[in-house]
């Protein structure tokens, strides 16, 4: 009998389908983001990037250009196994040489990232981008005092709106249009509410035209506090929860995007009652850095526990936000994708029947008893069944393969 037999019957023998859980979690898509891949210095000529974003290291081989990108998520797609999506930011456009403003760019500007999708078998989701621009310079976009840059902004978001509805008509599935901007204070502001109000009514502009959800949904994402913006942020999360609420967008948690000792995966539940779907930013806080590598760690379980125990895949989408310049840039986007998923699969190997019988029948001890030794089930052997049946490395296998193709690209690239 085979390793996954064994574990079969194991998990069997508890009430779980392993054969369901491995069908299950073929058909939940996470969405890679492209910003893995270049630092989040996007296709525009920027050199520097801003808005209180940072990416740590110098490792050789990053993708300089629309086709080196696509070439190593290609190569990454090869090692990780299940149904991806892929996240695009605005600054990604691909303007054939011809610079193209951000209140100017149009849906020709993706025609090319939409082919490759199609060619990929994979659906893309979108982002606005507001930093690293000379009009983000101060710190402020979407909550500026000055109407003229706010206009410029609002136009922004207008159009990448538009380019949203496009890309989900083209590929046949809705693309999540996220909105993040890095307005804030490094210091106490003189008022607070003067920059939220400008925000909410820039936003309101925005999404004036209704679009489509079947083609794009509009999400709204929070942060707690950034590089430059210590003390205050316009966008905090009690600010776009209320937002979200009243306008009936998307929600946004960013794993990184709170205080340490917050829990993203207990807002889930919480939140699940009152918006109509959660779009969740996967990363790893590690003190004030907000996006390590993730990790199949405590806490990205918990999120994933938190979407399986109520069965709400179909009401919150999986989306990662890291960025890592001191490893491979290639592994990491593999590690981290890999990672995501393999949370997704414990949470779907729990005993959940079970675990529900005993607290419903006041059985308590037996509630933490199931919980404690479903964590030495074998979920490894499961894992491994799951990457031979999408025809994925297995184990570490992986890392010979990004091995060999950084000496043959990376190393070649100055």
């Amino acid at each position: 009998m085979g390793l996954y037999e064994t574990a079969r019957e194991q998990y069997a023998a508890v009430g779980v389908d392993t054969n369901r859980a491995l069908a299950l979690l073929a058909e939940i898509p996470v969405s890679v983001h492209c910003w893995q891949g270049d630092d989040v210095m996007g296709f525009e000529g920027a050199t520097q990037l801003t808005g209180g974003i940072l990416a740590t290291g110098n490792y050789p081989g990053r993708a300089r250009n629309v086709k080196e990108l696509r070439a190593d998520v290609e190569t990454a797609f090869g090692l990780i196994p299940g149904r991806k999506r892929f996240n695009l930011h605005a600054m990604y456009l691909d303007h054939g040489g011809a610079p193209v403003d951000r209140d100017a760019i149009e849906p020709q500007h993706f025609a090319s990232w939409i082919e490759w999708a199609r060619g990929q078998g994979v659906a893309l989701d979108f982002n606005p981008t507001f930093f690293s621009h000379a009009k983000s310079a101060d710190g402020f976009t979407l909550a500026h005092r000055d109407a003229g840059i706010r206009d410029f902004w609002i136009e922004h978001g207008r159009r990448c709106r538009t380019v949203a509805a496009h890309i989900g008509r083209e590929l046949g599935s809705a693309c999540r249009d996220n909105f993040w901007i890095p307005d804030g204070w490094k210091d106490h502001p003189a008022d607070r509410l003067e920059h939220r109000a400008l925000l909410v009514d820039a936003l309101d502009r925005i999404f004036a035209e209704k679009l489509d959800p079947a083609h794009t949904l509009d999400a709204v994402e929070s942060k707690l506090f950034g590089i430059g913006s210590e003390t205050y942020v316009v966008g905090s999360h009690e600010f776009y929860l209320a937002y979200a609420l009243s306008r009936n967008v998307v929600l946004t948690l960013d794993a990184g995007h709170f205080h340490p000792t917050e829990s993203v995966a207990e807002k889930i539940s919480a939140l699940l009652p009152f918006v109509p779907r959660l779009l969740l930013h996967v990363s790893r806080p590690v003190r004030w850095d907000s996006d390590h590598v993730v990790l199949f760690d405590d806490e990205t379980r918990a999120i994933m526990r938190e979407i399986a125990r109520p069965n709400a895949w179909d009401r919150v989408d999986i989306a990662l936000d890291f960025f890592d310049a001191s490893i491979n840039r290639i592994a990491a986007w593999v590690i981290g994708t890999r990672a995501t998923m393999k949370a997704i699969l414990a949470a779907l190997l729990e005993p959940r029947e079970q675990v529900l019988a005993a607290e419903r029948e006041g059985r308590l001890a037996d509630r933490l008893g199931l919980l404690e030794e479903a964590k030495l089930l074998p979920i490894g052997a499961v894992w491994d069944e799951f990457c031979r049946r999408s025809e994925t490395p297995t184990g570490g296998d992986w890392m010979r393969e990004v091995a060999s193709y950084e000496r043959a690209v990376l190393a070649k690239r100055t």
